[in-house]
């Protein structure tokens, strides 16, 4: 039971100065998150801008899609993406249409049981591929699969049964979350997931087969902690994304050499990652019950190539990221600042606990 407050002046009159004094931590804290730059987490996801036809930020508001872990832009239907939960959700994957941000479509894939599924990506061919690709046990599964099925023309519930892949990397297990297709090729790619030392791109055979082992081999590191990866649509681009960073990649003879650092809003748990259908701009998922789909422009050496061009006649084109910036945040001093809103949040939350401790800590 809690007990009353002492009389003032009875020597033991300091709960009420105490709590006037957390509220005051309280408020500070409250204060200084609501003024850090670029902090999206705390406010309504703002809106790319709309007069170059940019993609606009969405929020994803089915229910049952509490881990949104992979996100592709759909080639047949404009405006609708697909995504999936992380594990324990079963075998479906939904269409959310961006301009309501409901799901539009559940495909069932019949005759599998999903352990980790972690990315989702759609090939040449239309075909979508999921990666169940995930191992929380830090790389001890001998395989994991891909699974492979048309791109439903209709958007309507169906159940599909898919074409499934066993795959195994050539230096052994990994844990990974990034698949990505390439829009002309169509070999698939896999992005291990850093834990100590770096992080490797894999690349597939360079056609999957539905009956044998598909072995992938490490063809670059990739010094990213890899929640999500994506190419362009014109695939001279690859973008892999982290927690709270992004690296961009020119794709030459199936090769990624770096080139730049996109901008990346800060989410809750930044997990996906995919390019608008014109390449010309980034949509970032996170993970989270009602979690938002936010857009980031692309300029300069970061558009595609094929984007780059009709970029020419407008420097500041390639849409514009949430805070209302053109242009895709490629200095230092963009991603310096998103690190240290990161960094800063994490110190104003520490400091407000510890303040709480110690003012119930005492008597």
């Amino acid at each position: 039971m809690r007990q009353p407050f002492p009389a003032a002046g009875n020597g033991t009159g300091r709960r009420p100065a105490r709590r006037a004094a957390l509220g005051l931590v309280a408020l500070g804290a409250v204060g200084t998150l609501a003024v850090l730059p670029g902090l999206s987490v705390l406010s309504t996801p703002a809106r790319a801008a709309d007069g170059n036809g940019a993609p606009k930020a969405f929020t994803i508001e089915d229910p049952r899609i509490k881990e949104s872990s992979g996100l592709a832009a759909s080639r047949v239907h404009p405006g609708v993406y697909w995504t999936h939960n992380d594990s324990d959700d079963g075998p479906y994957v939904y269409a959310v249409d961006s301009r309501t941000g409901r799901t539009v479509a559940t495909v069932t894939l019949d005759g599998i049981e999903p352990r980790d599924v972690e990315a989702i990506s759609i090939g040449p061919d239309g075909d979508i591929y999921v990666g169940d690709i995930g191992d929380n046990f830090g790389g001890r599964w001998p395989e994991v699969w891909i699974y492979r099925f048309p791109e439903p023309k209709t958007l309507a519930d169906v159940t599909v049964t898919p074409v499934r892949h066993t795959v195994r990397y050539d230096d052994g297990p990994r844990d990974a979350e990034s698949l990505m297709v390439h829009p002309r090729t169509g070999r698939v790619y896999l992005v291990s997931k850093k834990r100590s030392g770096k992080g490797a791109l894999y690349a597939g055979p360079e056609k999957l087969s539905a009956s044998g082992v598909n072995t992938f081999r490490r063809v670059a590191d990739i010094d990213v902690w890899a929640t999500d990866g994506a190419f362009s649509p014109d695939g001279t681009r690859l973008v892999v994304r982290s927690y709270f960073d992004a690296r961009e990649y020119r794709w030459r003879d199936g090769r990624p050499e770096e080139i730049g650092r996109p901008g990346v809003p800060l989410q809750r748990q930044g997990e996906s990652v995919t390019f608008s259908l014109d390449g010309r701009t980034l949509m970032y998922g996170s993970e989270g019950k009602r979690s938002s789909v936010q857009p980031i422009g692309l300029d300069g050496d970061l558009l595609p190539d094929s984007a780059a061009g009709a970029a020419d006649g407008a420097k500041n084109g390639g849409g514009a990221s949430p805070d209302g910036k053109s242009g895709g945040g490629t200095d230092e001093g963009d991603r310096n600042r998103n690190l240290a809103v990161g960094a800063g949040t994490f110190a104003v939350a520490t400091l407000l606990v510890v303040s709480l401790r110690r003012l119930f800590r005492r008597k």
